[in-house]
Order: C-alpha cells, then sequence, then structure tokens
C-alpha cells in the first residue's frame, strides 16, 4: 500500500496570472490523478491572495510525489516556485476519525 506524501508547493512571482492561465488544465489534470490525492487544495497569504498549494497524495515513494507534482500543468506554468515533499502520516482528527493510537 503506499505511503502518504504531503507536498507544499509555494507560488512564485506572477504565480496569480499564472495560475489563471494553468486554471482550467490544472483542474483537468487533477481529475486524470484524483484517485492518488488524499486532499488537495490552495494555500492563502493573509491578504486572501494565493500562497500555494497543499497536496497530499498517495505514492510509493518521494520521487513518486514529486513525479505527481511536476506532472501538473502548474509546474510546467511557473506557478510553483519551490516545494517541500515529505511522507506523511494523519494520526489525529476529524479526517482521520478520531485518533489513531
Amino acid at each position: 500500500m503506499a505511503d502518504l506524501y504531503a507536498i507544499m508547493a509555494w507560488d512564485g512571482p506572477g504565480g496569480m496570472a499564472a495560475r489563471a492561465e494553468h486554471r482550467a488544465a490544472h483542474f483537468a489534470h487533477i481529475e486524470t490523478i484524483i484517485d492518488k490525492i488524499a486532499i488537495a487544495g490552495p494555500l492563502y497569504d493573509d491578504d486572501g491572495g494565493f500562497a500555494g498549494s497543499l497536496v497530499v497524495v498517495h505514492a510509493g515513494s518521494r520521487a513518486e510525489a514529486e513525479a505527481i507534482l511536476k506532472s501538473d500543468p502548474y509546474h510546467a506554468g511557473g506557478v510553483w516556485a519551490r516545494w517541500d515533499i515529505h511522507r506523511f502520516l494523519g494520526a489525529a482528527g476529524d479526517w482521520v476519525g478520531g485518533k489513531t493510537w
């Protein structure tokens, strides 16, 4: 079974315009990989603008999680300037039904 990987991808300069330009392709792409996504959505800055994206994916390795990120039109379109990827364990909260211990 695949592990979960949390990807935090941070928008670069011009990210807002790049998002608008590539949004339709991004959404179409997400629909093709929806079975690999545990949760995904935009991150906002304090002013309500886009800061980046959080995507938690099912992947067999960090390299596979990075390949998922790099296959996204937002990556090719220059929306994201940098990203962090870490193996993730959902241990507590309403999304995991309370706690896992």
